[in-house]
């Protein structure tokens, strides 16, 4: 066993070669678990807004609304990731008439694709509601977006809070598809090792598996608390 060689890029696959040049903000070559993160909480945070956008379009009755919603989903939903990748990375050149990086590539990926699912979690959440509440709230004098804003969407929110958790799991991992078109994150950190190193492969890969299930672990052991708090507020209200 070869363990001195995970030691030794431990630094590594933590946080790659980035470098902080003067104040917080300004980083540069950011790598390892750090861009793995990055990635993950840039995405899952676009991504909730795309997806809150997307399902309540879906959600509504006007037809130019709703349609192009379920377009969105239904065809983001289809289709890997790992293509939209790929289309993101080598299709940007062709649109936009410059490259765009890796990084950028794959975060955009990652939120389009994110905010489909999370726009079928909102709709279900929304429509998780017994169908009096909109209704009721209508009576009150508010309109509809005000009845979803202000009454449906802050209790629908509370039920969704699990499966918001578990996506930004989902994700977290995903992130490791973005080492396909050379952004350095965890899993490429242990690929440039392994080929430097070649004599531990097996320790290099179960280092960053470890890594990668104690962020996941973390989130999932996060999820649960706030699972059961919200449990202990509704049992309060009831």
């Amino acid at each position: 066993m070869h363990w001195e060689v995970v030691w030794n890029n431990f630094d590594y696959f933590l946080w790659g070669a980035t470098k902080f040049d003067g104040v917080f903000p300004y980083i540069h070559n950011v790598g390892g678990l750090l861009a793995s993160i990055i990635l993950a909480v840039l995405g899952i945070f676009f991504a909730f807004w795309i997806g809150m956008a997307f399902g309540l379009m879906r959600l509504s009755k006007k037809p130019w609304l709703r349609y192009p919603s379920v377009f969105y989903i239904e065809v983001i939903r289809g289709v890997p990731l790992l293509m939209l990748i790929f289309w993101f990375y080598f299709l940007a050149p062709v649109a936009m008439g410059k490259n765009l990086p890796g990084f950028q590539s794959s975060l955009i990926a990652f939120v389009i694709f994110t905010g489909a699912y999370i726009a079928e979690i909102v709709r279900a959440g929304v429509l998780a509601l017994p169908s009096g509440q909109l209704e009721a709230a209508r009576g009150t004098g508010l309109s509809q977006a005000q009845a979803m804003v202000f009454v449906i969407l802050p209790q629908a929110l509370r039920n969704m809070i699990p499966s918001f958790v578990n996506q930004f799991v989902s994700l977290t991992k995903d992130t490791s598809l973005a080492y396909v078109i050379g952004v350095n994150e965890l899993t490429r950190t242990a690929v440039q090792v392994d080929n430097r190193e070649m004599n531990a492969s097996a320790e290099i890969y179960i280092t960053i598996a470890v890594l990668y299930f104690i962020v996941c672990w973390v989130l999932t052991s996060t999820s649960r608390r706030m699972e059961k708090q919200l449990s202990r507020y509704q049992a309060r209200g009831s």
